[in-house]
Formats: C-alpha cells, structure tokens, sequence
C-alpha cells in the first residue's frame, strides 16, 4: 500500500498540485484500496421532518456590512460536454446573446458594492481561457486572473493494479476532474482562504454556475449570520422528478446533518431513498460557510475534510470503450455538512433551483416562462406559481448544435404550459404558443414545422 501511495503522491507532484490536494487525494485513495464503503442504510439515518422556511423569516435591515464581509464563488469548471459543447458551458446564451457568465456578472454588480474580490469563478484547466477571456469585457472586475480558482485535477485509477493509470497515447486523459469536494483543498492549497481571511472576508457562498436561480441574496445572508452555524446548506422539496438526487437526513450514531446520495443508498433500501414524502429534501449545491470555521475543521483533519468517497468507473479513453477500465475518484461539497458541528439547512422556494442540465432545461430557461428582472435575477413568472414547464425533448435534440436547429426561427411561447414533449424531427416557427399539455410527434424523417399557431392540451 505504501510504495502505490508513493507512486501517486510523485505523480501528483511532478505536475505541481499542491501539498493539500494531495492530501486530499490520497484520503479518498485509501479508502479505494482499503475497499470502505461509502453506504448509508436506511436504519442507520433518520428523515429530516422540518426545516426554517427562508420565506418566514423576518426580513432584515441593513445588509451593507455582511455583504462586504462576503465572496461568492462560482463553479464554473464544466465544458457541458454531455450536451456536445467543447467550451466553458457558462459561455451558453440565455437571453438573445447574454450567457450564464454575463448574468452572473451583472447580479454581482447590482448589488452595488465594490466587487473586487467578491466574486470568484472556480474554473478547470479546461474552461479557464474561455472565462477569462469573457471576463475581460468586465473592466470594473480588475484583472481577471483574480477572479479565478483554480479546480485541481486528480490521477485516473487503473481498476485492476489500483495504480495511476498509464496511457502514453494520450497524457492528458490519465487526469480527470476531483468532483466540486475539490473546493476545499483547492482553496486551501492555492492560499485564498488565508487571504480572504487577511482581507477581513467572513462568509462564503458556493453555486453552479450554471444555476441562475442562486443569486447572493442578502436575505439568505443575514438569516446565515444570525444563525451563528459554521455551514448552511440550501434545500427545497423534493418532487417526482428528484427521486434520485441526493437527500438531506440524520445520522442517528450522532444526531448529525448527512447528504445521502444515490450511489451510497444499498440496492434494499431504494424504495426508501425514492420516497419523496419520507425524505422530503434535496441539495441544490448552493452552500453558505464561515471561513473561519472551514479554516478551523481543515486544521482539524490535517488539511482536509473527510468527505465520502464518490467512485465512478469509466475507460482511461471515454470514446474508447475497448480502453482500460478506471476508478475517477471525487467528492462532493455538500457532503461536507457532515463535517462541520451544528451545520444546519434552510428550506428555500423552488426559484433558486434552475439548473440547466439539458437542452429540454434550456428550453424552459430561454422561453418566456421565466424573466429576468432588474437585478438580473432568473425568476418564473407569477402566472407559473412557482412549477416551471416540464418538458421532455427526443434524444435527436440532446446536443446544442441540434437543439438550436429546432428553435433557429423562434422559441415557442411555455408561459402557460404544463408539458411539452417532442417526438420526431421539428423546428419551430416564431409565434408559437403552447398551453396546458402538449406533445407534437412525426414519425417521418423529414423535418416537420410547427407554424405559429396556439396549441392547447393535446397531441399534433
């Protein structure tokens, strides 16, 4: 066990990571060789009943000062590669030409303080030049390589020798991403968080970047401070479609918060996991820490938080299925609720959840059943109460460059949709209006066009 651990720390230390990520790495790495199990049965925990509601608490006074003692940063390290992008997926547009990086940047803006320093993208190799270079459009940002994190990147490991993976035909694909538990070791070991200390900064707030529902609300701020917890984790009510997104719940050895996600559920225990009146609350991965306390709980652990291990099993080349089989190994922030005494969770409304994780997701974000208003901030619309479109697109349009063929001439109107489903080879023309529940299917191959009409409750 020693001369591999050997053999990983050199080869993490021949391309420069830092003393923490690998630390880090080699915690979860141990507990791949020494075969622990990340497992959560169901007796083991208890469901979490009732959470603060951030709608019924009182709304604060002036905020001025917590949010100057406060830096949002911003997860930004995706190519969007699932839906056929090649750059940072933040550079999508949502609003004619306005991407998730122009909106992000103006929310920071509107809240009307100095924002250098305040707001930081946490980028991968992969996406730093492209974030960087849009950055630089923003002057009253500062130079851009001070908004940056760098994420860390990890060895892949070879499923039969438990070894870093070998593969001189490409170098570059014996690496993979460390999942966003990289935040920790990352901000440690690059040195940001002493700074953000030094520079009298308090609290942190962590989102996707390509989330545009989580905005630094000052609300959720002060409700975070009052609270004195070291870590605040966002939930909101599970739904049909969550069933297998990861849930908040209580370990009972310890009467502590835990994220229990599918992968640590036993095959017996699934009935359980999907039961979304049992356990009622998931993780948005928006996350509110004390830097102080993050500070503290690292010293705690040797530099490190003991994160459950995430271990994910691919081949060295991802479009070569004939390729040798790999262990990724990653780690998830939420997890980290587990780690902090009297961390804690606040129930939040459904609008500070809008990820976009597909085309059908992109759909609903660019139509007109969302808006965004002066402060640049994605909301339903009211005529919504709160439930977003639910929109199921044939797998022909799960890439972008096929996705943006069906909306060239115009996005259908979702305002007063229930559901939309499509089946078949479509564009739609502008002025297309959908209502109440609506499926369009063509069985031919030839491309079929939904002119502007209305449709309502029905199948065309």
């Amino acid at each position: 066990m020693q001369d591999a651990a050997t053999k990983v720390r050199v080869k993490m230390e021949s391309v420069g990571l830092s003393p923490a990520a690998i630390r880090a790495f080699l915690h979860q790495y141990e507990k791949l060789v020494g075969n622990e199990t990340a497992s959560i049965p169901e007796d083991s925990i208890s469901p979490v009943a009732n959470l603060p509601m951030i709608d019924d608490q009182p709304m604060p006074g002036d905020t001025a000062k917590l949010a100057a003692q406060t830096v949002m940063l911003k997860l930004n390290g995706g190519l969007g590669t699932s839906m056929g992008l090649d750059k940072v997926k933040s550079l999508l547009q949502i609003r004619g030409k306005i991407t998730f990086l122009d909106i992000i940047i103006r929310q920071a803006l509107c809240l009307g303080s100095d924002i250098s320093g305040a707001l930081l993208f946490m980028n991968s190799f992969s996406t730093s030049a492209d974030t960087l270079a849009a950055l630089a459009k923003y002057p009253e940002l500062g130079n851009p390589k001070n908004l940056e994190l760098i994420q860390n990147k990890v060895p892949k490991i070879d499923t039969k020798l438990l070894l870093p993976i070998n593969w001189p035909a490409n170098q570059s694909l014996e690496w993979c991403p460390p999942g966003h538990g990289d935040i920790y070791p990352s901000i440690l070991g690059s040195g940001l968080l002493d700074r953000l200390l030094a520079d009298g900064k308090k609290y942190l707030f962590v989102s996707n970047a390509d989330n545009l529902g989580a905005t630094l609300d000052l609300w959720l701020l002060a409700f975070f401070a009052e609270s004195g917890a070291p870590f605040l984790m966002e939930v909101t009510r599970r739904i049909g479609a969550d069933r297998k997104g990861g849930h908040l719940a209580i370990r009972k050895s310890n009467n502590q918060l835990l994220l229990r996600e599918l992968a640590q559920c036993p095959d017996a225990d699934l009935n359980y996991f999907q039961d979304i009146d049992r356990h009622r609350y998931f993780n948005t991965n928006s996350l509110w820490i004390q830097l102080d306390q993050l500070r503290t709980e690292l010293d705690r652990g040797g530099g490190l938080l003991s994160l459950p291990l995430i271990q994910n099993v691919k081949t060295v080349d991802p479009r070569d299925k004939t390729s040798p089989k790999v262990y990724q190994l990653e780690t998830a922030m939420g997890a980290a609720i587990e780690c902090f005494a009297g961390a804690t969770a606040v129930e939040v409304p459904r609008s500070r959840f809008v990820p976009v994780k597909t085309t059908a997701d992109l759909l609903a974000i660019r139509s007109d059943a969302y808006e965004l208003d002066q402060k640049f901030r994605l909301l339903l619309r009211p005529e919504r109460n709160g439930m977003p479109p639910i929109i199921w697109l044939d797998d022909r349009y799960k890439l972008v460059d096929a996705f943006e063929q069906l909306v060239a001439r115009g996005v259908p109107s979702l305002l007063h949709c229930k559901t939309l489903s499509i089946e078949g080879n479509f564009q739609f023309e502008a002025g297309v209006e959908i209502v109440g529940d609506v499926k369009f299917v063509n069985p031919n191959p030839e491309l079929k066009t939904i002119r502007s009409n209305k449709y309502e409750n029905g199948s065309y």
